[in-house]
């Protein structure tokens, strides 16, 4: 199922980012140095244009939306979301981040409610994401969002993912 991703924000205009929208985003995600003292590497062009493309296995471009939430025209957050994955039931959020001088003002919760409500009205019951184990401003996030960790802890090489999900039968 392909999703017509501005149906996920009432609020804000949402559309796909792609290759033109490097400088921006890479604006966007400079702000937010704490970020990635947790998962480094710092972004550059091509970092964000890998992440822009990269896919779980079994995975194709349209379970993909890579994209911006605009308001008159700034971009105040950026989500690189997954449908059906791990399962059909789950969204799975591979990345959302806020503009540095929206953080703390509640916009990124509300546009977190707005998306699992969206996405629960679309036949989607679970959605599911992880962050870096150690970073304290992800964790309370996302606690505060709602999300809880499943147990799972994903390794890579540079740092732990703690893997959380949230039922999205509470996002009503």
């Amino acid at each position: 199922m392909v999703m017509n991703i501005q149906t996920l924000s009432d609020q804000y205009e949402l559309r796909l980012l792609n290759e033109q929208d490097i400088g921006e985003l890479l604006q966007l995600c400079l702000e937010n140095p704490q970020y990635y003292h947790y998962c480094p590497p710092s972004p550059d062009k091509q970092s964000l244009y890998a992440d822009m493309h990269a896919l779980p296995p079994h995975k194709t471009a349209d379970d993909k939306y890579y994209a911006g939430y605009y308001d008159h025209g700034e971009l105040i957050a950026v989500l690189d979301m997954i449908t059906a994955y791990p399962d059909n039931d789950t969204a799975f959020i591979g990345f959302f981040m806020m503009k540095k001088n929206r953080q703390g003002s509640g916009t990124g919760s509300a546009i977190i409610q707005e998306l699992c409500a969206n996405l629960y009205r679309q036949g989607f019951m679970h959605v599911r994401l992880g962050w870096v184990q150690g970073n304290p401003q992800a964790e309370n996030f996302w606690h505060k969002n709602g999300f809880r960790e499943t147990g799972v802890i994903a390794k890579t090489e540079r740092y732990d993912i703690v893997i959380a999900q949230k039922e999205l039968l509470q996002a009503l």
